[in-house]
């Protein structure tokens, strides 16, 4: 039953579009259930075993960065969140190719998974080009607000990293009022190399390559206090 103190978490934007292919239909009932995260509380630390650190990536896309990360990280638990079911279905095609065993999937709102999640439990998180929700009405649907911040600065160790991305300048002004309001949180940039330049460790996927946005991508890095 549903308690009406705290009313379900509500996804916004398209959960599913076209059908999708027969191969990866059978790794959504085949592959997914195997790497979904437990149901209840749980520490991914302890999911694999040998992982040093857990890293989550939320609104993975079409998962080529999630999956691209862990095979250049054995040694971390990557943890990924998606409401779009076609999304999840090419980031188990990814997954299942490069036959990774590190990697989590929930298929589902990652703040709902975030609140299963222990106190500073992750190293790093990756938020890379979230739906602006341009116009202004819509603005409380941006993933980018106050509580969110609060859920990021909770589940993120001191010392950990939160990576922003966008290519819409609006929702980067957006991001980087809000989170340097926030006190957990700093911002280490020196010069504008340093949100202009893609970082080192940044894995370009095909939707950034689509330059749907109104400015050059933008590469916020904030560290936990």
């Amino acid at each position: 039953m549903e308690d009406p103190t705290h009313p379900p978490l509500r996804s916004y934007g398209r959960l599913k579009s076209r059908p999708i292919k027969p191969r990866q239909a059978a790794l959504m009932e085949t592959l997914l259930p195997q790497i979904s995260p437990p149901s209840g509380d749980f520490d991914p630390r302890t999911l694999v075993t040998g992982a040093q650190q857990a890293w989550l990536e939320i609104g993975f896309g079409g998962g080529e960065h999630l999956a691209a990360q862990a095979a250049r990280h054995p040694d971390v638990l990557l943890l990924g969140a998606e409401p779009f079911h076609n999304g999840v279905a090419s980031a188990l095609r990814h997954i299942d190719e490069a036959g990774l065993g590190n990697v989590r999937v929930h298929h589902g709102d990652a703040r709902e998974l975030m609140a299963r999640l222990p106190d500073a439990c992750l190293a790093r998180i990756f938020v890379l080009f979230p739906d602006p929700w341009p116009k202004s009405r819509h603005h409380k649907r941006r993933l980018v607000q106050g509580e969110t911040i609060d859920d990021f600065a909770r589940v993120l160790a001191p010392g950990g990293t939160l990576r922003f991305a966008s290519d819409v300048a609006g929702y980067v002004d957006w991001a980087l009022e809000r989170m340097l309001a926030h006190p957990a949180f700093r911002w280490e940039a020196q010069g504008p190399d340093d949100w202009r330049k893609p970082p080192a460790d940044h894995i370009t996927t095909r939707y950034e390559e689509k330059h749907l946005g109104d400015c050059a991508p933008v590469f916020l890095d904030f560290r936990r206090a």
